[in-house]
């Protein structure tokens, strides 16, 4: 298994180390839950070294980017992070990601782990056959990332930095110093809570760990792992690539309808078209166990004695003090309150459909 440059630091810890697409992470250092509340109430910091980065550079760095994301990047502005899904030439969903305007025609690309190679692949053939001037570097090994998740991680980072976060508005980003050290700031995150992704290079991103975790000790800061990220980002609707979406499925079908332009042409859009014209009948929902038990990926829904959908993913709410899921569904049975339910092994439990994100914060 690969490791990330912070795994000597997790194993010191104790934490429980699992295989996570070829990396080796820490799945939790406590329990889950938590780690989950902690994140919720206070702080929690996340090794997220295992995502990738893809710088895009030149002229027409913005004119590949326009014709391989779903996303309208015309109007991004310089510190700016937008939300995009990169597409296969039938539609479906290689990666979900991020894109931080650097400068004008400078962009970096933050992926999900596992789909990182079949992003650059993918990218790299289309810019060779469009003959575009720009340049795409693969600058994941030589980054490190670190996410600092909750109420409390205004408090906690800007007593390391200089850079006025107060000002920093949600997916926006600067160049700031952190604990001394040369480093991007975005306020973004995967958990639903306020907080910020920190990237800095690889050997010094241990010491901004560190730092972080002194400085926010006496306000209840706590390394958390793989297991908390996944039950925070259920809470708040998000999906995990790979697990509620993949290369079957388009971004029509799943909450992402929001970041796909139809007013611009881009790879898959004749192929979201098509399947638009003839109507989607599948949709992806949040689900609520009105019954004793947790729905699981792969689990069948039902709707009386007729299959009308999947779990893609599932897990007892540490903050809701409920199970919920997400599911794909037959669209004549996806509006909210409708009464359905889960086979739990070889019981039928109740469930219901219900309206996503789960949770939402307080601002």
């Amino acid at each position: 298994m690969k490791k990330t440059p912070l795994y000597e630091k997790h194993v010191a810890l104790k934490a429980k180390i699992i295989d996570f697409g070829g990396w080796a992470m820490p799945v939790q250092y406590t329990n889950v839950i938590d780690e989950h509340r902690t994140t919720r109430s206070a702080a929690g910091l996340f090794d997220i070294c295992h995502m990738g980065e893809i710088e895009v550079k030149g002229s027409q760095a913005l004119d590949l980017l326009q014709l391989v994301l779903t996303r309208n990047l015309a109007d991004q502005t310089v510190g700016q992070v937008k939300l995009s899904a990169l597409l296969n030439e039938d539609g479906g969903v290689i990666d979900d990601l991020t894109v931080y305007k650097m400068d004008e025609y400078s962009f970096m690309l933050v992926t999900n782990a596992t789909p990182k190679d079949r992003d650059w692949e993918w990218i790299n053939k289309i810019q060779a056959e469009k003959k575009f001037d720009c340049e795409l570097k693969d600058v994941s090994d030589p980054t490190g990332k670190l996410d600092l998740q909750g109420p409390r991680s205004e408090e906690i980072l800007q007593k390391l930095t200089d850079a006025d976060l107060k000002n920093l508005r949600f997916y926006h980003f600067c160049k700031a110093k952190v604990a001394g050290l040369e480093t991007i700031v975005s306020r973004s995150g995967y958990t639903g809570e306020d907080g910020f992704e920190i990237y800095a290079p690889e050997n010094v991103i241990g010491q901004i760990w560190d730092r972080l975790m002194t400085a926010g000790a006496e306000l209840g800061i706590k390394p958390c792992g793989l297991g908390a990220r996944d039950t925070l980002r259920l809470e708040s609707g998000m999906m995990l690539n790979g697990q509620d979406m993949d290369e079957s499925v388009s971004p029509l079908e799943v909450p992402y309808s929001w970041i796909v332009d139809k007013s611009k042409e881009f790879v898959g859009a004749a192929a979201l078209r098509a399947k638009q014209s003839t109507g989607i009948r599948k949709k992806l929902v949040g689900l609520e166990m009105t019954g004793r038990g947790i729905a699981r990926h792969g689990y069948k829904v039902f709707h009386g004695e007729k299959e009308i959908g999947v779990v893609t993913s599932g897990t007892f709410s540490p903050t809701l003090n409920k199970a919920i899921g997400l599911a794909f569904m037959d669209v004549d049975y996806s509006a909210p309150e409708t009464a359905i339910e889960v086979l739990i092994r070889d019981t039928m439990t109740a469930a219901k459909i219900v309206k996503l994100p789960f949770y939402k914060r307080i601002k």
